[in-house]
């Protein structure tokens, strides 16, 4: 893991780059923009995706592959062993530059680490393809990049897990 932040007080060490997902598994999530539903799932994820300066392609499909595989679904023994795929689930994908907020200093977040929205919105629309390509695009709904929107979300467990992109040395 490389240093990064800010010096002094404030300093903190950051991956290089990192895309994130939050990743909440649901009974049921939809996403909606000026009233209008544009994605819902039922069984599954809702993934709140934030994506960093210096992230890349490699990354995004990485991260995807991750999202996919996540083994947090029950088994018959109520042991947390299946994955999305396995249960033949759903992912709902909402883009969330404000996962890269910074509040060390007051109490107004900085947005200064979030990718400038071209760039991310390229990312999230990768992330989204490598979840398709392994799911089918049927169940991947996703919201509107860089849209208000409007985020139901029914968390079953409830169980919420961040993944990053970073990956082990």
């Amino acid at each position: 893991m490389a240093t990064g932040g800010r010096v002094g007080y404030y300093s903190i060490f950051l991956p290089e780059a990192t895309v994130k997902a939050l990743i909440q598994r649901v009974t049921r999530g939809q996403v909606a923009v000026d009233g209008r539903v544009l994605g819902a799932v039922s069984r599954g994820f809702v993934v709140l995706l934030g994506v960093r300066q210096g992230d890349t392609e490699e990354e995004a499909r990485y991260l995807a592959n991750k999202t996919v595989n996540l083994r947090i679904f029950p088994d018959a023994g109520g042991h947390m062993n299946l994955s999305v795929r396995d249960v033949g689930g759903e992912i709902l994908v909402v883009s969330q530059f404000t996962l890269y907020a910074d509040t060390r200093k007051g109490n107004r977040p900085s947005f200064v680490e979030a990718a400038a929205p071209d760039v991310a919105q390229g990312l999230y629309e990768r992330y989204v393809a490598a979840l398709r390509a392994e799911l089918g695009a049927g169940r991947v709904p996703t919201g509107s990049f860089g849209a208000k929107m409007e985020v139901q979300i029914v968390n079953d467990g409830p169980v919420t897990v961040e993944l990053v992109s970073e990956r082990p040395a």
